[in-house]
């Protein structure tokens, strides 16, 4: 993991769990952009995911990362400012699964396009085939930088990122779909926390509308649903990402203005 310092008089700190088959340094925009407005930012990469991957495919448990969410978020608290928590992805869905399960001392917490019901599988005959062989049996989920983003300028940096991997295991995306279910299905609400949900009007990896609709059954005293139009499903990534960042940035204000803080 690493630590980004603010520039200048930190406000908060912002700990960022990433996608799946990604690393963190696909975020250094979001990144800078944070510490240039006050925030400190801890980030680093899934198990096998990253410089730290042993294999060209994807086999981890997904304990593992919810695991790792927690140390995240340990080390987010550590300097005594308030955390903000900002999943993608799958990462909002693990962040998801951390507030069913326990308590977590955060400010608030942003999501953008989770992982609770896909749209986009592995080709058909992948899928019928992790059902009858064996669970080593290896997958393309088959994501494109075009499917996530219609940034073009980032295209041949991702074509070229020796460490974006949608190469999966059939036990692992088996694994995906039941954590998918458990997170979807869990009895009972998440902590009454603050929530910004952003959706991608135009993500044809995730259903947006089971998380939106997820989020409104949380019964929160708080909460922001922003659907952009037009978007792909790497809202931070997008040609407006500016437009995305000032819409985290004013809700995390608003936020810190109700816990007393000046801003």
């Amino acid at each position: 993991m690493w630590k980004w310092e603010a520039e200048g008089q930190p406000k908060a700190v912002v700990a960022i769990v990433h996608n799946a088959y990604e690393h963190h340094s696909r975020y250094a925009w979001f990144i800078q952009k944070l510490r240039n407005h006050g925030f400190h930012v801890v980030m680093g990469d899934l198990p096998g995911h990253g410089a730290q991957a042993t294999k060209s495919f994807h086999d981890e448990k997904f304990n593992t990362y919810v695991q790792y969410v927690r140390k995240l978020l340990d080390v987010g608290i550590a300097d005594g400012l308030p955390l903000f928590v900002v999943g993608h992805g799958l990462g909002s869905t693990l962040v998801m699964r951390v507030l069913q399960r326990e308590k977590i001392e955060c400010a608030g917490v942003v999501l953008s396009s989770p992982w609770l019901q896909l749209h986009h599988h592995p080709p058909k005959y992948s899928s019928v085939l992790t059902k009858l062989t064996s669970t080593s049996m290896k997958m393309n989920h088959d994501i494109s930088i075009e499917m996530l983003t219609r940034n073009d300028d980032l295209y041949m940096e991702t074509r070229e990122d020796p460490h974006y991997s949608s190469m999966v295991s059939a036990s692992w995306y088996r694994e995906l779909q039941s954590f998918m279910k458990t997170v979807l299905q869990h009895e009972g609400v998440i902590q009454d926390v603050p929530v910004l949900l952003h959706a991608a009007g135009e993500d044809i990896i995730t259903d947006v509308e089971v998380a939106r609709l997820w989020l409104m059954n949380q019964k929160l005293s708080e909460l922001q649903y922003k659907k952009w139009k037009r978007m792909y499903h790497d809202v931070y990534q997008e040609v407006e990402r500016d437009e995305v960042f000032l819409y985290t940035e004013a809700f995390m204000h608003a936020v810190l203005r109700s816990l007393g803080y000046v801003v």
